[in-house]
């Protein structure tokens, strides 16, 4: 069967009236064509300019369809053109076995459900999409990390891949750090639990008071009590964390857990004012901030915001911040992950530690050695260094921004239910307008029963903390729209609205 050789050729049409996106139709053609042999690899495709004029659609549904493509594996981009892949050769396998389950939406694979997950659709909070994490960068710093498995690092990490980690910070969290500044983790909970070690010690060895955001993420509150600490829950409201609330004197807390980038489950955003307050507070009581950085990339309106990190340095004078004498000054520690980002299983990420803690913690951390094996660590800096991070982040942002708007659009004026705003995340809070625990409950079992897993809205709020200042719990449902495909979306937000009008 002859291949294609003239950009013309190229077999493909777009309908309008048919229920799946033009991205996603476009994406199914090409991948048909690759699986039928129609197209070989090597062969050419045309550019996402020309094809767009020739289909009389945006230059932008060309280029999500190439860049899904690519993501799959079916063909690559350079600065010579687009062609399809090498190896992409599908033709000699069976239809069923060519052409993976494509979502009608997006035309991604589906992962196939396990026999225990049949008809179930799990829409909790916490997991991402990471179905377009293996790209051909990817796959290549894999390769290249594990053609050297002899590589070892010292307890601090890799050198390359901390002077990686402080570019990124620099380029995409306005944060100016040196490589010494961090320290390679197992993530966010292993950087935490470091931290925790490491002021213990600084208080002769009695337990912590820490400040944590009500309502706020559980697994990291549990950290703390699991150390036998105090967890002293301060309220929110829709700027996030208030320092006014803080107590000050004997009582203070030893440091306060805060994500001011997007407070969870709420969403808040901790205005410049508030952030220099608590800045402020930090450095008059001698307290720490643990700023928790977990997905401020995923931000769908402006820019992402810069880290608080960014704000805690003498910098307004130039060469002030070199002095020894100031670095007692920063207050910040900052948990870095990659668990939304890229995929939870990576278990990979940096804590940014003020200048006066590092030596302590360096020193922690030859006693106890770092997780995080050598393989994981090249791999990263490779990826990093190619820039497949920067533009796996950028391609994520257009996926979720655009399954936010799905579900913003099947479940704005639900009665019932107020869609709280986001402005980034993998998740939407929907509160109940007359909300109870038992309502809540109600429609967790509901929703269960009809085939749909969520998260109770309640369940945020601390139930073992000491001095809780503020109202009480709000009552309603969190719904994440990372781990599913966007037809499974689709399908559970048909099932909440049928048991929300139950």
């Amino acid at each position: 069967m002859a291949a294609y050789s003239r950009y013309d050729q190229l077999s493909v049409s777009l309908d309008r009236s048919a229920p799946s996106s033009l991205p996603s139709q476009l994406v199914e053609q090409i991948r048909g064509l690759i699986a039928s042999g129609h197209l070989t690899p090597g062969d050419p495709l045309p550019s996402t300019r020309s094809l767009a004029e020739r289909l009389n659609v945006s230059r932008g549904t060309v280029v999500f369809a190439y860049e899904q493509l690519v993501g799959e594996g079916y063909i690559v981009s350079s600065r010579g053109g687009t062609q399809v892949a090498a190896g992409a050769n599908f033709a000699r396998l069976p239809q069923d076995q060519g052409l993976p389950a494509s979502n009608p939406l997006r035309g991604r694979p589906e992962p196939a459900p396990s026999p225990s997950d049949q008809g179930v659709i799990d829409l909790r909070p916490g997991q991402p999409d990471t179905s377009l994490v293996a790209t051909a960068s990817w796959r290549a710093a894999w390769r290249a990390a594990a053609a050297q498995p002899g590589l070892t690092y010292p307890a601090a990490g890799s050198l390359e891949l901390r002077y990686q980690l402080v570019e990124h910070l620099r380029m995409m969290r306005s944060v100016l750090r040196e490589p010494d500044d961090l320290l390679v983790t197992a993530g966010a909970r292993d950087g935490f639990r470091l931290v925790l070690t490491l002021l213990r010690r600084r208080v002769r060895n009695r337990p912590l008071r820490i400040a944590v955001e009500e309502p706020g993420f559980p697994s990291l509150h549990r950290i703390p009590l699991a150390f036998g600490h105090e967890i002293l829950p301060m309220p929110v409201d829709s700027q996030g964390l208030n320092p006014a609330h803080l107590p000050s004197g004997e009582g203070r807390p030893d440091l306060v857990l805060v994500a001011p980038s997007h407070q969870y489950p709420l969403g808040a955003s901790l205005p410049l004012a508030r952030r220099l307050e608590l800045l402020a507070w930090a450095q008059d009581s001698g307290a720490f901030i643990v700023e928790d950085d977990y997905d401020s990339e995923l931000r769908y309106v402006g820019d992402p915001l810069p880290a608080l990190a960014s704000l805690d340095r003498p910098s307004g004078r130039p060469g002030l911040e070199a002095h020894p004498a100031n670095w007692s000054n920063d207050r910040v520690i900052t948990l870095g992950s990659f668990a939304k980002m890229l995929a939870p299983g990576l278990n990979l990420g940096f804590v940014l530690l003020p200048r006066h803690l590092r030596s302590a913690a360096l020193e922690l951390r030859e006693d106890t050695g770092n997780p995080v094996s050598s393989i994981s660590q090249q791999a990263m800096t490779h990826f990093l260094a190619a820039g497949g991070l920067r533009r796996h982040t950028a391609r994520m942002r257009r996926v979720y921004r655009a399954r936010r708007q799905l579900l913003l659009e099947e479940l704005t004026g639900v009665r019932g239910i107020r869609v709280l705003p986001m402005d980034g995340g993998l998740h939407a809070v929907l509160e109940l307008t007359r909300g109870s625990a038992s309502l809540e409950r109600d429609l967790l079992a509901r929703s269960r029963q009809a085939g749909l897993l969520l998260a109770p809205l309640g369940a945020y709020w601390s139930t073992r903390g000491q001095g809780q200042v503020g109202a009480g719990p709000m009552y309603g449902l969190v719904l994440g729209f990372g781990g599913v495909s966007d037809r499974q979306l689709l399908q559970g937000l048909a099932l909440l609205k049928e048991v929300l009008k139950s």
